[in-house]
């Protein structure tokens, strides 16, 4: 449900993707070295991070955006990234990337959960789930 397989040429207009991808609290990662700064700073402050692999081609990508911009900016606890998989390809098939957008939970730099596809409402329970985990609340 909502996600385009991954296809590997580079489209003429990403002039505009760090709008669309990039916003509130969301990182974009251009480069392995920002990915690594991110995943380490993360890790220091024990962070959980939500890695979102998009493609400024990718309808439902583009879909899905504002709403996890606005996750990002509802929940600063967590640090959300999002990779760009055309610019990053050798690192997007390292991470096995076979549908965009694919979202990666990671705890300490470990994966611990992913979902694919522009699935709202299974983004927003993952998300509940992490919050409450999270949640200092000790019986």
């Amino acid at each position: 449900m909502g996600h385009c397989l991954a296809k590997h040429n580079k489209g003429g207009d990403d002039s505009d993707h760090n709008v669309e991808f990039a916003g509130g609290n969301v990182h974009l990662i251009t480069t392995i070295e920002s990915w690594e700064q991110k995943i380490a700073e993360a890790n220091r402050d024990g962070k959980i991070v939500i890695a979102n692999f998009s493609a400024t081609w990718c309808g439902p990508c583009k879909m899905i955006a504002p709403y996890y911009v606005e996750l990002s900016e509802k929940h600063p606890s967590i640090m959300f990234l999002t990779v760009d998989v055309d610019e990053l390809t050798d690192f997007s098939t390292s991470w096995d990337i076979k549908a965009t957008p694919t979202f990666f939970f990671l705890k300490d730099g470990q994966q611990f959960d992913k979902l694919v596809g522009a699935n709202k409402p299974e983004l927003q329970k993952k998300m509940i789930a992490i919050l409450d985990s999270e949640s200092p609340c000790q019986e």
